[in-house]
């Protein structure tokens, strides 16, 4: 392949000067939109996944494929920012329209059970971005020292490797040989249900179905005739194996996670047994380092004023554009912040009482559980063990290498 061919979706070969020919779904749905008539079903899907196919670059062994979701971010966030940036009324909009679109974005994937790059990439550019914003607005009016760039800028470094430890394996279950090519092929005369989503589905003929909560299928285990009695097992019928206690099926990840606590899109992974602690800690790192910064540029603009009262009266702000800029990235700065900083609490609230995102939300569906807090915990009751036992043993979690035992294999 040269630099602008690659292999489509359909295996054909292609080339870039020919991402606008030979696409019947594209040409029909611009022609009915031209007559107002409305798109067959499915025709959506199929031009996105056409044009997310053709989206790419020229490279050495042929072109490479972009993913759609990286792009919003990097061309919307700066020229939001910057409008927003023009007049107070302008910045309100954008900063109260920003955070429903991406909730919106949040749930269309969610619900599509789609994997997307959108909330990765938008973080780490919103880092970078306010960085820059930084350097190139604050730190030249003379108000920031040396050593405050310097202890900022570790913050960052922290937070990134920490983003990075929490990226790797979060514990998956090892997936048996044999379920790779079963997966793919219905299980004939056997009524076995499994979970998508990481809840009991082990169920032989005569079990109860399982239900749906979240459009997602849920089942319990039964035991079989043959098993001692008071022997429960977890057993996945996507991933085909029994899971030990506390491990769950992602949907989103198809693979079975060690003390599963949830998906977390903002780095487009599971949080589980082997990255939790690095989770907490990115978050950690993040608020410190965002109300650090979030101080620094607040003292510098609004001088006299109280980081909190200037978020709020900062009567200087929109006299010059480099003020506005600044003062608007400390907003979107404080937003995105205090959303990190609640999910930041939930999980400091889950620790202490022992309980994981997931076992929360079935103790909720389940009606097993009891809210606390005004409801910001669920607490189960079942791996409750007291505040500093349970403190220790999160930081044990990932200490020691998985037992594997005859019941974790099939």
């Amino acid at each position: 392949l040269c630099c602008c061919e690659y292999v489509d979706r359909r295996g054909e070969r292609n080339h870039l000067a020919a991402c606008c020919c030979d696409c019947q779904d594209l040409d029909e749905g611009c022609e009915r939109w031209l007559t107002c008539k409305s798109l067959p079903p499915g025709a959506l899907e199929r031009i996105a996944d056409t044009v997310a196919d053709r989206v790419r670059v020229p490279w050495f062994a042929g072109a490479v494929k972009i993913n759609v979701s990286l792009v919003p971010p990097l061309v919307l966030l700066p020229v939001f920012l910057h409008v927003a940036a023009l007049h107070f009324l302008l910045g309100l909009v954008i900063l109260t329209s920003l955070p429903v679109v991406v909730l919106w974005y949040y749930y269309l994937t969610h619900r599509r059970k789609e994997r997307t790059l959108f909330f990765l990439s938008l973080g780490l550019f919103s880092l970078g971005y306010m960085y820059y914003v930084f350097l190139q607005e604050v730190v030249p009016r003379g108000h920031v020292g040396y050593s405050q760039v310097v202890a900022l800028t570790c913050g960052l470094i922290l937070m990134l490797a920490a983003l990075s430890r929490a990226k790797r394996d979060p514990g998956y279950l090892p997936v048996p040989a044999s379920s790779e090519k079963s997966s793919h092929q219905a299980l004939p005369n056997k009524s076995v249900r499994g979970s998508s989503d990481g809840l009991h589905g082990f169920a032989t003929s005569g079990a109860a179905p399982g239900r749906a909560v979240n459009g997602e299928a849920k089942g319990y285990s039964r035991m079989s005739a043959e098993e001692p009695e008071g022997l429960k097992k977890d057993w996945c019928a996507k991933c085909q194996l029994v899971r030990p206690a506390r491990a769950g099926h992602c949907r989103l990840c198809g693979r079975c996670v060690r003390r599963l606590d949830h998906h977390c899109v903002w780095i487009n992974s599971c949080v589980g047994e082997q990255n939790h602690q690095a989770f907490i800690l990115a978050l950690s790192f993040f608020m410190l380092t965002s109300v650090y910064g979030i101080t620094l540029t607040l003292h510098t603009i609004c001088r006299g004023r109280t980081p909190f009262v200037a978020l709020f009266y900062c009567p200087g702000a929109y006299s010059d554009y480099s003020s506005a800029l600044s003062f608007t990235c400390v907003w979107y700065c404080a937003i995105v912040t205090a959303g990190m900083g609640y999910i930041l609490l939930i999980q400091l609230l889950n620790i202490s009482y022992n309980v994981t995102e997931r076992e929360a939300r079935l103790a909720l569906r389940d009606n097993t559980g009891r809210r606390l807090l005004g409801g910001l915990v669920i607490d189960t009751g079942q791996y409750n063990r007291g505040f500093l036992c349970n403190w220790g043993h999160f930081l044990s979690l990932g200490s020691s290498p998985p037992q594997h035992s005859a019941e974790d294999i099939v």
